[in-house]
């Protein structure tokens, strides 16, 4: 997945490195387990869990499981 179309009209793609719509989201007990590996190398850390997208535009947060092209949650900011 590289180009998603935010329901805001924004499109969000993660062909440029670095770019302001990928987020790398660890829940603590991932991180801990990462730490706990002994990875020296910050190359061979995993892949979270889920893949994390945030529209720059509206901030809505988009979240993927890998390998599947539609979100399984999608959350809105609230009004503020």
């Amino acid at each position: 997945m590289a180009r998603v179309t935010c329901r805001c009209g924004n499109v969000m793609s993660t062909t440029q490195c670095p770019n302001d719509v990928q987020l790398y989201v660890y829940t603590d007990r991932e991180w801990d387990n990462i730490l706990d590996s002994g990875i020296t190398d910050p190359l061979d850390i995993p892949s979270p869990k889920y893949d994390v997208w945030k529209c720059p535009r509206c901030g809505r947060v988009y979240v993927y499981e890998w390998g599947n092209s539609e979100p399984v949650m999608v959350y809105v900011p609230e009004d503020k």
